[in-house]
């Protein structure tokens, strides 16, 4: 080797060094970069993930809910189907009543309306109690009519109960019609 191209090449060494330490640590920020992007996108991946899941658990939580609502009200249509028919013993009960001849076919009808009514009790079905004299609630009665109280304690009042109340469970199927006093 020449004496110039030994000077170029001692020149050379340094440079080359000092380019090999930078690339070295090019490559060593840019591995760091990769672990903190591969990091990251894991984090996003498991945040995506809980969120997931924490849906799904809601969703079936919602839907058992749901499900057990539908259980619980599924009867609803026969239940208002029968409401009439339940109306009805109770008003040949009490016409009945007034007839002491029919002892023995009052005692037949009480019979089959006590065996009906307990059936749908046992099925959820509940009467709303509601009293002559009770203070009238929008949310809970339904006004049939208002006439002039008897006396001014009973205005705002129920004076009258047209037709009972039932309730499916905690639904109200059947809000009591009720006669207010004004």
């Amino acid at each position: 080797m020449s004496k110039k191209d030994k000077e170029q090449q001692t020149i050379e060494e340094p440079q080359m060094q000092e380019e090999m330490v930078e690339n070295a640590e090019e490559s060593q920020t840019e591995k760091l970069s990769k672990e903190d992007q591969l990091k990251e996108e894991l984090s996003k991946e498991k945040d995506k993930f809980m969120r997931l899941f924490a849906e799904f658990e809601n969703y079936k939580k919602r839907t058992s809910k749901e499900r057990m609502d539908l259980f619980k009200t599924a009867s609803e249509e026969v239940m208002l189907a029968l409401l009439p028919i339940l109306d009805d013993f109770e008003r040949a009960l009490l016409h009945i009543e007034e007839d002491k001849e029919a002892e023995e076919l009052r005692k037949g009808v009480l019979l089959i309306y006590n065996k009906l009514l307990s059936t749908l009790e046992k099925k959820g079905l509940s009467k709303m109690e509601v009293a002559k004299g009770d203070t009238f609630d929008a949310d809970v009665h339904e006004a049939i009519t208002q006439i002039p109280a008897p006396s001014e304690d009973m205005k705002g009042k129920i004076i009258d109960v047209i037709e009972k109340g039932y309730r499916l469970g905690e639904k109200t199927i059947r809000f009591p019609k009720v006669v207010i006093g004004q």
